[in-house]
């Protein structure tokens, strides 16, 4: 048995038949085994190299008060009134509006749907201390027997049960005994995690809610909606090269224009119907021409209508079509490395050869080009030959040198 600030910590050492440490094994109670769980691997390290079982004994001590340090907030419970606070909000708000609560009621994801149908989520982080079973007596103590059936349906009764048959022998005293910590909500504002564009800043005060959380993530939503329209007119009547499964917080999408040639638009949240930031990647042959005429046509842009339409105006083109055209037609792989994708980037260079046009990934090319005894480089520009048609092919790089 350890005994550590006044806590008994049970603990069994099996050793093998041969009394090797390196080949014991540790034995303990739940509580001790959730407190060690991220310091297994040092155990073992621990068992490996430690003499004899006494000094095991003594290191086994230090790690487990550095692992009390770090861990003593998660075993502080949590006021009854955290508990019945938190749950009665969650009563308020609509069981139908929660899609996940964790076992401690520290994570809880709350769900709820745009004018334009889009269903999104936000996360909350309560910052709870107290654990799953200081939970499961507080709600007990307060009466809140038909919200653990609730909580049920999310998952979290198996846990509290498990928490039962192990730790049938505590008393109601852990949740009066034990020095109260003071409870973040609703005092102070849960931490929101959204898949947004742009910050979800919140205003807060103490006698706020969950409700006010949700209403004023109901209100950013709506304040992005001419932004998702404009994206998911875009990612469906064109071919999106990148990224390949776009978040709703993602603002740029690389647009396939015709074979190796295409255009990365980066689309302001605030303002998604002005001018976006338009970058062309392709041979200079062809990406040249739509240069000049996205800046001759400039002036032609209309706010009043959507933004690909603008594009279609300004550039006088037609993006490939879904329906006609499969998205292989413009997914090249790399002519170096033979692979469409390369740590998740995809070819954007080009030779410039129009009978060639063969795409490669960058840092393949830039790989390629600094092999050959032929290339020259000045500054972040090198200059080779195609390693397909051997024409004079340019290479201006953000790639270091190796």
């Amino acid at each position: 048995m350890l005994i550590f600030k006044g806590r008994d910590f049970h603990i069994r050492i099996l050793l093998p038949t041969d009394s090797q440490l390196k080949n014991a094994r540790i034995e303990c109670g739940w509580q001790l085994k959730k407190i060690l769980h991220g310091y297994r691997h040092i155990l073992k390290q621990r068992l490996h190299s430690c003499p004899d079982l006494v000094s095991f004994v003594v290191e086994l001590k230090t790690i487990l008060e550095i692992a009390l340090k770090n861990t003593q907030e998660l075993h502080v419970p949590r006021p009854p009134e955290y508990y019945s606070c938190l749950v009665r909000d969650l009563e308020i708000l609509g069981w139908n509006k929660v899609a996940y609560v964790d076992a401690g009621l520290t994570t809880i994801k709350l769900k709820a749907e745009d004018s334009r149908g889009r269903q999104h989520l936000v996360t909350l982080r309560l910052n709870a201390k107290g654990g799953s079973w200081d939970l499961f007596v507080c709600l007990l103590k307060q009466g809140f027997l038909n919200c653990f059936l609730v909580l049920a349906v999310y998952a979290i009764a198996a846990q509290l049960l498990q928490y039962l048959l192990v730790c049938h022998c505590l008393h109601w005293k852990c949740c009066i005994g034990l020095k109260e910590a003071t409870s973040q909500y609703p005092t102070e504002p849960p931490d929101c995690i959204v898949d947004f564009p742009v910050q979800f800043a919140i205003s807060w005060m103490p006698q706020d809610s969950l409700v006010t959380i949700h209403n004023q993530f109901l209100a950013a939503l709506e304040s992005l909606k001419e932004f998702w329209d404009t994206m998911d007119e875009i990612d469906g009547k064109t071919w999106v090269l990148e990224p390949e499964n776009p978040a709703r917080g993602a603002t740029a999408r690389r647009i396939a224009i015709g074979s190796n040639v295409s255009v990365n638009v980066e689309v302001d949240p605030r303002h998604p119907k002005m001018l976006p930031e338009c970058y062309f990647l392709g041979a200079d042959h062809v990406v040249n021409p739509l240069r000049t005429k996205l800046n001759n046509n400039m002036h032609l842009w209309d706010p009043e209508i959507s933004l690909l339409q603008n594009l279609k105006d300004l550039l006088e083109i037609d993006f490939p079509s879904r329906a006609v055209l499969e998205k292989s037609d413009f997914t090249k792989d790399c002519g170096i490395c033979y692979a469409y994708r390369l740590h998740g980037a995809v070819p954007d260079q080009v030779c410039d050869e129009p009978r060639c046009g063969q795409p490669f990934h960058q840092a393949c090319l830039y790989e390629w080009l600094q092999g050959l005894p032929s290339s020259r480089q000045s500054f972040n520009v090198i200059f080779g030959e195609c390693p397909y048609c051997n024409k004079p092919l340019t290479l201006k790089s953000s790639v270091k040198k190796p």
